[in-house]
């Protein structure tokens, strides 16, 4: 309508999986909000909050392929310049790999007013419930939390895994993030770097999440371990 007061858009961070590790702001704005933007990620318990007139779903559309990140901007845009309150729902914590970041820079561009709810990422939570610290007095002063899509030996990486190793070798935890597809390629550029074979490794699936899974070997054993354990 036109002259109408744009709506708020919120970056909300759902967490790892487990409802019980929402937000109280997130719960509040999932409840209050007038539509709800999600994709695959947010678990079904979590999206079972917003009644399905309410969610609208911007992940993998019909055939498989993923909605392009400039068509949800738009929606954004377009619902909030409607009047409507948005939440914009992500897995984990919406600027850890979340496009959280690409997302508000977008809303600002547009003059649409935003809130960042963030949320607990899993780069510290799905080691946790395996009981795996990632700072720890007596063992790790650091942690690095890299995502584990890029190929290690693509031109233009933005990660160095030599620098990384270093970073282990000091003392410091790396976490990877969606890494189990990438398992031998980093295990490898890691190993090139110089970590022993029997660095401890573990690889943890779908961290909190009532099917959660922990495998534990080493990183000379890690795809073995993985495959092993069909993760």
């Amino acid at each position: 309508m036109s002259g109408e007061a744009p709506g708020t858009v919120y970056l909300v961070g759902s967490g790892p999986g487990d409802p019980d590790l929402l937000t109280v702001r997130a719960r509040d704005l999932l409840a209050e909000v007038d539509v709800v933007l999600h994709d695959k990620l947010p678990g079904p318990e979590i999206l079972d909050l917003v009644p399905e007139e309410r969610r609208e779903d911007v992940g993998k559309r019909a055939g498989g392929e993923r909605t392009p990140q400039a068509e949800t901007n738009a929606r954004l845009v377009d619902h909030a310049r409607a009047g409507r309150d948005v939440v914009r729902l992500k897995g984990g914590d919406p600027f850890v790999f979340g496009r959280g970041g690409e997302e508000m820079e977008h809303l600002a561009s547009e003059d649409i007013p935003f809130e960042v709810v963030p949320g607990v990422t899993s780069a510290v939570a799905a080691p946790g419930v395996a009981g795996v610290p990632v700072t720890h007095r007596d063992h790790a002063s650091a942690v690095t939390v890299v995502t584990g899509h890029e190929e290690p030996e693509k031109d233009d990486s933005a990660l160095d895994w030599t620098a990384l190793a270093a970073l282990v070798d000091a003392g410091g935890t790396l976490v990877v993030l969606m890494g189990v597809g990438r398992l031998p390629d980093y295990a490898a550029a890691l190993r090139d770097a110089g970590l022993p074979a029997d660095l401890p490794l573990a690889v943890v699936e779908r961290g909190t999440w009532p099917d959660h899974r922990t495998v534990v070997g080493t990183l000379g054993t890690a795809v073995e371990t993985r495959d092993e354990a069909d993760v």
